[in-house]
């Protein structure tokens, strides 16, 4: 865990260490880690939204090619929520028998569920900004029986947005002085404020729990 931790405050460097010897490599692993974060359920908690806005200041810094990082992370957040769909769709009669899912927190499935009331299909997209929600919501649409094609569109819309936002973020401001020089305070910005909104429903389920138990 420790190590999962430096590697995400200290992105700029693993991924210059690695770019500066393996430059066709890190795109493969950039690719991987959207890709399995979006795509594998067991595995909400890579550092997506930081890697991206890393990866587009890197590139302002002409590290990467926006022309390929932004059409091939799009393709990797694209793919791995259209597995994670296929994922659901597989597990669906499982959990129909109300059998618990070996490895998946259940609370993490009542969440997305809940962002799912509020949204809708809506979620798709929106669910991209906020960390588990986003790993979950694929797996959750499948479950609740989406067309694939009503997905898809929502999948490849949020896809887009989520990489371009994010990567567009990083080249706009990644090379300001202030930025650059504080990129680890940066970083743990995006995830707070990524966190932010799961925060903020779980206190109000929480309060709306307790509200109607003291009644």
């Amino acid at each position: 865990m420790s190590s999962l931790i430096d590697w995400i405050l200290h992105l700029d460097t693993h991924l210059a260490a690695l770019a500066s010897s393996h430059a066709v490599l890190v795109y493969v692993v950039l690719f991987a880690v959207i890709f399995i974060e979006t795509g594998v359920v067991i595995l909400p908690f890579l550092p997506g939204d930081s890697l991206l806005f890393v990866a587009g200041a890197m590139a302002a810094q002409g590290t990467f090619g926006l022309p390929v990082l932004v059409p091939l992370l799009a393709l990797a957040a694209i793919l791995g929520d259209s597995m994670n769909f296929a994922i659901g769709g597989q597990l669906r009669a499982r959990m129909l028998d109300k059998q618990r899912i070996r490895f998946i927190k259940p609370e993490h499935l009542e969440r997305t569920h809940d962002f799912f009331d509020r949204h809708g299909r809506k979620t798709i997209v929106l669910a991209r900004f906020v960390p588990v929600v986003r790993t979950f919501a694929p797996f959750v649409a499948a479950l609740g029986h989406m067309a694939y094609k009503t997905f898809l569109a929502y999948n490849i819309a949020g896809g887009l947005l989520w990489v371009g936002a994010l990567v567009g973020a990083g080249v706009a401001f990644g090379n300001l002085p202030w930025v650059s020089e504080h990129l680890t305070v940066v970083i743990l910005g995006i995830v707070a404020v990524s966190l932010l909104p799961g925060l903020i429903g779980w206190l109000s389920g929480k309060k709306q729990g307790e509200a109607s138990t003291s009644r």
